[in-house]
């Protein structure tokens, strides 16, 4: 009867744990990437209708450039090394995937059993005796049979978070191309730009002594003369702002650097070449190229096997335990002979009242999940916006510069035709002064379409996720 009773009770505890390891599938599965992204629709067709056409990775894409293939400057370089050798940001972050590295072996070392050493000792008297000496020199060992995946999820969990702050890493030492990069060609700008604001100031002094000895021989008015004197003034002060903002651009690059502020030693704006191709892949990759987005979708993971924890908590737990030691003291109140004490545990704790807590913490996992998926979502948009953004920019001041330049040809056809009327006293010094101040804003104009082009193919770089170890 009992026999029976006790095989009846055995199959019943077989059963029951068949079905908590069948209702228990899922949390032993890996994280996947979810369906119905909205990756097709990331870029514009206008802008690169081959995009959707294609589905083999382009490893010919400019996310896929080492910076140094883009950076032909052996100046520029110099400082973007010097700047990722420095940056305290860079360096905050490589901290941090030390500290994930660590947390993951943490995790994976929670499967191995873990031994305790518990020596002790003491002094007993009974009735007032002699005291005698007794001690117990044992040691603990203790194993977590993971039977339902909370260290699995653990260790996979600590994974993703390896993998995001590795991303973070790649993000920030992203930035920090890109920022050097375009400070560098800022500086270039303005380099160029007080190079043309200084040859007019040395035209128009010219001009003002020039009109002052006219004005002796009466071939021109006073009037004329304190205008020119006047649009001299102002075109020395905008020289001075240019200047000023010339040191200022070279002290922010010389912070960036993690150096005190002095002179930098740097190329010129018309050196600077961007690929005469710009090939932006497919928009899957942005996916796993851009590490904004790789974070996010780490991020996800992460909350996924976090969400699987607290599914795991639903289940029983397994410990085994045991102790072993060697001891002068067997309970006797004389003798205390010496002899070996040996135990052995096994303990399942199966959680029964407590589920309102369980099914709380699930509830707060599933929403953070659910957060997280948000999250991800909206990383792929921003990254397509940035995208498409780089790309008109990019369009746009080409065709900019362009014709800027084609305005500066005519206006320095027209500059020198106003010399020539205004020295044959045929044309008026208003007429002159127009067409130079014209001259002079539509070199300013081209300047900074040259710089415009080389910060957008910078921000096509960054948004594609370029600028990897």
């Amino acid at each position: 009867m009992k026999k029976s009773l006790y095989a009846a009770a055995g199959r019943a505890m077989l059963v029951a744990a068949m079905i908590m390891m069948l209702s228990s599938c899922s949390i032993y599965r890996k994280y996947h990437r979810p369906e119905n992204l909205p990756t097709d629709s990331l870029y514009r067709a206008e802008l690169v209708p081959e995009a959707q056409e294609t589905t083999e990775p382009d490893t010919n894409s400019l996310g896929y450039m080492s910076w140094e293939e883009l950076f032909t400057d052996p100046c520029l370089q110099a400082l973007i090394r010097q700047g990722l050798d420095n940056n305290v940001d860079l360096q905050s972050a490589i901290l941090r995937v030390e500290q994930a590295k660590a947390q993951l072996s943490a995790s994976k070392w929670a499967y191995a059993p873990s031994l305790n050493l518990t020596p002790q000792g003491g002094l007993n008297s009974i009735d007032a005796g002699k005291p005698a000496w007794t001690y117990n020199l044992g040691g603990a060992v203790s194993w977590d049979i993971d039977l339902f995946g909370s260290l699995l999820n653990a260790k996979r969990g600590a994974q993703a978070t390896l993998l995001q702050q590795q991303a973070y890493q790649q993000a920030v030492r992203s930035q920090i191309i890109a920022t050097i990069a375009n400070t560098y060609f800022s500086l270039l700008m303005l380099d160029d730009q007080v190079a043309i604001s200084g040859e007019n100031v040395r035209i128009f002094e010219e001009q003002v002594r020039t009109m002052e000895a006219m004005l002796k021989t009466g071939k021109t008015t006073e009037n004329a003369v304190t205008q020119a004197r006047a649009n001299l003034y102002g075109l020395e002060a905008s020289y001075a702002s240019l200047l000023q903002q010339q040191k200022e651009t070279e002290n922010a690059l010389c912070s960036l650097l993690g150096q005190p502020s002095m002179t930098i030693v740097r190329g010129k704006l018309s050196g600077q070449t961007v690929p005469e191709e710009i090939s932006v892949g497919i928009p899957l990759q942005l996916l796993s190229n851009r590490p904004d987005v790789y974070q996010a979708e780490m991020a996800l993971a992460s909350a996924y096997y976090t969400t699987n924890q607290a599914r795991s908590a639903f289940y029983p737990s397994i410990n085994l335990s045991g102790s072993a030691g060697w001891t002068n003291s067997l309970g006797q109140a004389i003798a205390n002979p010496a002899g070996w004490l040996l135990s052995a545990l096994g303990q399942l704790t199966m959680p029964i009242f407590n589920h309102g807590q369980l099914r709380a913490n699930l509830k707060v996992s599933k929403a953070e999940e659910e957060i997280a998926m948000l999250n991800y979502r909206q990383a792929l948009l921003n990254a397509g916006e940035q995208v498409n953004n780089a790309l008109y920019a990019v369009e746009i001041s080409e065709e900019m510069y362009n014709k800027h330049m084609s305005q500066v040809k005519d206006l320095e056809r027209t500059v020198k035709t106003s010399e020539l009327l205004y020295e044959r006293s045929t044309g008026t010094y208003l007429e002159l002064l127009s067409a130079r101040q014209a001259l002079l804003s539509a070199q300013l104009n081209a300047v900074s379409d040259q710089f415009t082009r080389l910060q957008s193919v910078v921000s096509l770089y960054q948004a594609l996720g370029g600028g990897k170890e």
